[in-house]
């Protein structure tokens, strides 16, 4: 599995899950006030407001704020306009990442995006130099004791999924961003265990990379991830696990 995944694991290893429960909400708010005003307030109709419901329960995000920040992108209370824009670049080993913002001051952010990468041995790009390489996809994870391949193989394609592989300690299943709720539904109405569910955007291809690039790579992908403009960080390289293992300890 490549780029972000691959970052997720690291800090899942590593114990470095964002503590600043302040900042996580400031991100989880911005997204279910862009999604509900994207695709209406009703979750049953709204995958992407679905799964910003899903962040929110998993940080434990109170009630209210929630319901504010969905009445706020629903046009129901006034609240700020925040923009969706995506910046492009290449980090260290020509890895391409493609940045996810929200923003209400483009200025501001898109400043603070190029000296993270600057910071880091990387360059920003024009819009579109790798725009091309990521598909948006919905992607679920399941731990691999769920299930064998055969009984997940049938029940996910049955309900629309596009694949099935197994990554590591995990099944990995993609689909269209379309089909995403109903396989999701599928496999939990199955009593299957859910790690991970996702729209996301999935590489297309992948750059390998090692020693010095990676540590590099990571503290990039960590200023962009810190900086409370930024919803999400795509990118496509790969690491080894020794490698994956070796940071996790350090």
């Amino acid at each position: 599995m490549a780029g972000h995944s691959k970052w997720a694991n690291i800090k899942h290893r590593k114990g470095r899950a964002d503590a600043k429960r302040g900042k996580v909400f400031s991100k989880i708010s911005k997204e279910l006030m862009v999604a509900a005003k994207l695709g209406g307030s009703d979750p049953e109709g709204n995958p992407r407001l679905r799964q910003a419901l899903d962040k929110a329960r998993s940080a434990s995000m109170p009630k209210e704020n929630v319901t504010r920040a969905i009445k706020k992108g629903a046009g129901e209370l006034e609240g700020v306009n925040y923009e969706q824009i995506f910046y492009e670049g290449y980090g260290p080993g020509g890895v391409a990442l493609y940045v996810e913002a929200l923003t209400d001051n483009k200025n501001r952010t898109v400043g603070e995006v190029r000296h993270a990468f600057s910071k880091c041995n990387g360059n920003m790009g024009e819009p579109g130099c790798v725009a091309w390489i990521f598909e948006p996809k919905g992607l679920i994870l399941l731990p691999e004791g769920e299930g064998d391949e055969d009984t997940i193989m049938e029940l996910a394609i049955d309900a629309g999924a596009e694949d099935v592989a197994q990554s590591g300690d995990q099944w990995e299943i993609t689909t269209a961003q379309s089909d995403f709720g109903v396989v999701r539904d599928a496999i939990e109405n199955a009593g299957l265990k859910i790690e991970t569910a996702e729209l996301t955007m999935i590489p297309q291809n992948s750059v390998d990379i090692t020693g010095k690039q990676v540590e590099q790579m990571f503290r990039l992908i960590d200023m962009l991830e810190d900086n409370d403009d930024v919803q999400n960080v795509y990118a496509n390289f790969e690491v080894d696990e020794e490698e994956m293992d070796r940071l996790a300890q350090e």
